[in-house]
């Protein structure tokens, strides 16, 4: 009587092969959770750790003051992630955000639509050659970017007599409004961080814009290969980014009711760090604006946390953010390396 193979042990035989699949398949999903979502889980962490250790932490006042001044950092780390995700990098923001706020005061003497005007469109600008730079010519744009730091700064002390002289928001009361007035006892700052957050999500996630910058951060050549506007995207991101931290610098102005030539200092490290601590990758082609607002209030929780404990010098809050952001950067690299060797 002939024999045959029977259907259990071809069972048998591929069963191993599937429990491997699965396996696979469950370390690249826990991968790419802990690459997408791990800020959320240190940040839940450190909020509950610092609820139960500082009284004072968890109050309606000290949180208000939290989410305001972490909103004026997102609306800026907001415009750098979309340059990230492109590829690029901006050292000008932080020049660029004390420049628009000095603007602002300084227009305000004509009215609220020359205190917001003047700083974007000056900013807007700042940001548009960057991009053109950067994309017509490929140049560096950590080169390009550190010549538009240098300007900006340059300019802002060119207009304040080399920090001499402070403008105060003078008539344009209304536009006190945008930093100082809260609606059911939150600032407009957070608001205003939370549209343009929303919108910041859908113009990246669900517009040809969106997919044209994820392609041209993750494999520039196959995009521009694929007949995607590469040029077009990187002088917009470019331009959006010099925008947002020339605005962000105008409600920052509104909310001190003057033109402070002093900030801005470094805040482009800031913005970069948070970036990256909130999940997008500092080579491009991936990344997230609500994994960037995480980064921030992350930041924002552990700088609050070193304030409550009163003992310990600011300068470790640089310190704790520097080596954070050395572990974060650290953690993605291994992460990309095992997907890729997977």
């Amino acid at each position: 009587m002939r024999s045959s193979t029977t259907p259990t042990g071809a069972q048998d035989v591929s069963a191993p092969r599937h429990a491997t699949s699965a396996i696979e398949a469950r370390r690249q999903a826990m991968t790419s959770l802990l690459q997408r979502q791990g800020a959320a889980v240190v940040l839940a962490v450190v909020v509950l750790v610092a609820w139960l250790a500082f009284p004072r932490f968890g109050s309606a006042d000290n949180l208000r003051d939290l989410a305001l001044q972490s909103s004026f950092l997102a609306v800026i780390a907001l415009g750098m992630t979309f340059v990230i995700i492109s590829g690029g990098i901006d050292l000008s923001v932080g020049s660029v955000y004390a420049l628009g706020g000095v603007l602002a005061a300084y227009a305000s003497q004509w009215g609220f639509l020359a205190a917001l005007l003047l700083p974007l469109a000056v900013c807007g600008l700042i940001g548009l050659v960057n991009g053109l730079l950067v994309a017509r010519t490929g140049m560096p744009p950590f080169i390009v970017t550190l010549a538009s730091l240098l300007f900006a700064r340059g300019l802002l002390l060119a207009i304040t007599h080399e920090g001499a002289t402070t403008y105060k928001i003078g008539s344009a009361a209304f536009f006190l409004h945008l930093g100082r007035s809260t609606f059911l006892g939150i600032g407009y700052p957070i608001y205003i961080a939370l549209v343009l957050f929303l919108a910041g999500g859908l113009l990246l996630r669900r517009t040809r814009f969106g997919q044209s910058l994820f392609a041209t951060g993750g494999a520039e050549s196959s995009a521009v290969l694929m007949g995607l506007p590469v040029t077009r995207t990187k002088i917009t991101v470019y331009t959006l980014n010099g925008l947002l931290a020339g605005f962000s610098g105008a409600l920052t102005a509104a909310y001190l009711e003057s033109g402070v030539t002093v900030i801005g200092v470094g805040t482009e490290l800031d913005a970069i760090a948070v970036v990256v601590i909130g999940g997008t990758l500092l080579t491009g082609g991936a990344g997230t604006v609500i994994g960037t607002l995480i980064g921030v209030l992350l930041r924002n929780v552990i700088q609050n946390i070193i304030n409550q404990i009163g003992t310990l010098d600011s300068n470790y809050q640089s310190v704790v953010s520097g080596g954070f952001l050395l572990v974060v950067v650290v953690i993605q690299r291994s992460l990309a390396r095992s997907r890729i060797r997977r």
